[in-house]
């Protein structure tokens, strides 16, 4: 798994390419913990190079989420797979994320 992190003022793009699993999402936990250290306003999740997710990379996002919220800032996903996608329908977490098709779109939301 690669981890990549782009900042453009008050959003942080965290793109993450490969399998996310127990092994591979402490990476990505390390860098949502960064961004949400530095109370970086919009963090934006960019899973489109990311085939495959278990439950312990679901679990980071959710973790990902409450540290946002404690701060106010605002926490979304983008370019989710269909067999990532299913992952967060089977769990319901499709109602709890902000989820957008495309990295743009997660970013000009505003």
């Amino acid at each position: 798994m690669e981890v990549a992190v782009d900042r453009d003022g008050e959003v942080a793009v965290i793109s993450v390419s490969g399998d996310v699993d127990l092994y591979t999402s402490p990476g990505m936990r390390k860098a949502i913990a960064a961004q949400t250290k530095k109370k970086t306003p919009v963090i934006v999740i960019d899973l489109e190079g990311v085939d495959y997710m278990d439950s312990s990379g679901v679990a980071t996002l959710v973790e990902g989420l409450q540290l946002v919220g404690r701060y106010g800032g605002r926490f979304r996903i983008a370019g989710l797979k269909p067999s990532v996608h299913e992952v967060f329908e089977l769990s319901r977490l499709d109602r709890v994320f902000a989820i957008f098709a495309t990295r743009h779109e997660a970013v000009a939301a505003g």
